[in-house]
């Protein structure tokens, strides 16, 4: 072998090695504002999309399978509102969605199966996120029934940067014991740099009762993903391929202010 052709290869080798501890996906599911109070407008607009949040890199989404809201024990069906965006310079999706009643509004999707032929598997992250409307916070800490899901212990707005976020990792409604946690910060101005590409994802492993924590360093929205395998198959090309499901939570921490 040549001594350049060898270099090249060598070269190649070390950029697959050094993004390969980068690549966790994310469902997002963003709202514009988290804390809704009765002297603001009584809506927030919504973006969905599947990225890598701390990358800004984004990914081809199709629409949605579900998307609905959650408040007081009714899920309310919102696909119709859906309309097609661009994240990140791919297909995402966004919506509009009124607050007629004060309380906690948990926002959902479930999307459809994105294959990903670097990991040979298909991906299906459940993805969910709370406004808390005009002062109620009633049923934060609500189990939605989704396929899988993170139950919140800490509620999960109105929350500083530091302070400690806990959840329990569900899968068909039972806790994952030492369910893997994937932590990473939506670096939307892109002005955050990691020391190493160690630093991009952040892991954590729930305890035997399916319980992890993490505390945020600073404000900003963050996404929490429990991985799990289904207990079933989907076809591509001919062939059945392992999914992946996901429990995402996003979750906004805010600034400490002084006068």
């Amino acid at each position: 072998m040549k001594k350049g052709m060898f270099f090249g290869l060598l070269a190649a080798v070390l950029v697959l090695l050094s993004t390969g501890a980068a690549n966790a996906h994310f469902g997002m599911l963003i709202p514009s504002d988290s804390m809704v109070m009765p002297e603001e407008e009584r809506a927030v607009h919504l973006i969905l999309a599947f990225t890598h949040p701390f990358e800004g890199i984004g990914m081809e989404m199709e629409k949605p399978k579900a998307f609905g809201a959650y408040l007081d024990g009714e899920k309310t069906d919102l696909t119709d509102r859906l309309k097609k965006t661009k994240v990140m310079d791919n297909t995402a999706w966004e919506a509009d969605y009124p607050l007629n009643r004060p309380g906690v509004h948990t926002l959902y999707m479930e999307p459809a199966p994105y294959w990903e032929p670097a990991e040979d598997s298909f991906i299906i992250h459940y993805t969910k996120t709370a406004v808390a409307a005009f002062g109620d916070e009633e049923g934060w800490d609500a189990e939605i029934g989704l396929k899988t899901e993170i139950v919140p212990l800490a509620r999960p707005f109105g929350l500083y940067a530091g302070n400690l976020f806990q959840g329990i990792v569900k899968l068909d409604g039972k806790p994952v014991p030492f369910a893997e946690v994937e932590v990473e910060y939506y670096n939307q101005d892109g002005k955050a740099i990691p020391e190493t590409d160690y630093m991009i994802t952040q892991i954590v492993k729930a305890d035997g009762n399916g319980l992890f924590s993490y505390a945020p360093p600073v404000p900003g929205w963050w996404g929490f993903a429990a991985l799990n395998s289904a207990d079933y198959t989907l076809p591509q090309n001919g062939q059945e391929k392992a999914v992946e499901l996901g429990a995402v939570i996003w979750v906004r921490f805010t600034e400490w202010k002084t006068k």
